[in-house]
């Protein structure tokens, strides 16, 4: 089983508006909801691909319920915490004015009682116990520790369990005390973290603190280092059939746990993260990939290994 952790999970919501006058009325013209977040996108991928896929967050209100009913429809089996108000919204505004379309806007979400984070630390050592990957993305509620993610990962290290991480900030800073199996940025955040987005830096950066390091560059694809390796996966999508990124780099995550669990080659781990990624690119509905996409994909990635 392979638990994916999403501790501010969303309702990803693609709204339709013609444009968008300040101080005036705006009307929403159509609106097209789907179970979000970064660990919620990677939980719906991995189960889409055959895996046994469980999913751990914060629940909170009507929308809590919601998020959780649509992934167990797509055989995402979940636990957690429930939390006091609702779950965020994301919304993904759609429109004929260049300026608006694709604006987001996005709620705070629920804020966490004191004894929110306690009670989750013990849902995931259970589960955690269960399983034999860990993915934790994304941001967390507030109120959340700022050691939240490394908590859980000392965890996990307790157990012998590998997680593979997603998140930026604090965070991340106090993740990195730890110490962890994997990591997926993309190369602004590199950037960010290092004042580098070359991998053999990121490398250098992270040290024996990090075995396995996903870095990727858009469309140029995902450049993977592990175990004395670089291997650089790319597959080349014509524009006019790219739907929708959103959630790529999730369905990347889920692509290289999936291939990890599987015990695949090096190269191999690094085309079914190409694959899942690409995948999502083709599929208009908001994080969701679709297995036969997966396989098609894979048989047009382009390999490159370096020692």
């Amino acid at each position: 089983m392979i638990l994916s952790l999403c501790l501010n999970p969303s309702i990803d919501s693609y709204a339709h508006i013609k444009d968008f006058e300040p101080g005036s009325v705006n009307r929403i013209e159509s609106l097209k909801e789907y179970p979000g977040g970064k660990g919620v996108h990677v939980a719906m991928a991995l189960a889409e691909l055959g895996t046994n896929s469980r999913l751990l967050g914060f629940w909170g209100g009507a929308a809590g319920e919601w998020i959780k009913k649509q992934c167990e429809a797509l055989k995402v089996a979940s636990n957690g915490v429930s939390v006091s108000g609702n779950n965020r919204k994301c919304y993904t505004f759609i429109s004929e004015n260049s300026a608006l379309h694709h604006t987001e806007l996005l709620e705070p979400g629920p804020t966490l009682s004191v004894n929110d984070f306690e009670n989750f630390l013990e849902v995931f050592q259970n589960e955690s116990a269960k399983s034999d990957f860990i993915c934790i993305s994304g941001s967390c509620p507030k109120n959340t520790p700022e050691d939240a993610y490394a908590q859980l990962i000392r965890i996990a290290k307790q157990q012998q369990k590998k997680v593979i991480l997603d998140c930026t900030g604090i965070q991340l800073e106090k993740a990195l005390e730890e110490g962890f199996f994997g990591i997926h940025l993309n190369h602004i955040e590199a950037k960010s973290l290092c004042g580098s987005s070359k991998i053999e830096d990121l490398q250098e950066f992270f040290g024996d603190k990090v075995q396995l390091i996903a870095l990727t560059r858009g469309s140029e694809g995902l450049e993977l280092a592990y175990e004395n390796k670089i291997i650089k996966s790319q597959i080349k999508l014509p524009r006019e059939e790219i739907i929708s990124t959103v959630g790529s780099g999730d369905c990347l995550t889920a692509g290289i746990a999936f291939a990890l669990h599987k015990q695949l080659k090096h190269s191999e781990i690094a085309a079914w993260g190409a694959a899942c990624g690409t995948a999502n690119c083709l599929n208009e509905d908001l994080g969701m990939l679709k297995k036969e996409d997966v396989e098609r994909m894979l048989k047009k990635v382009q390999i490159k290994t370096y020692e």
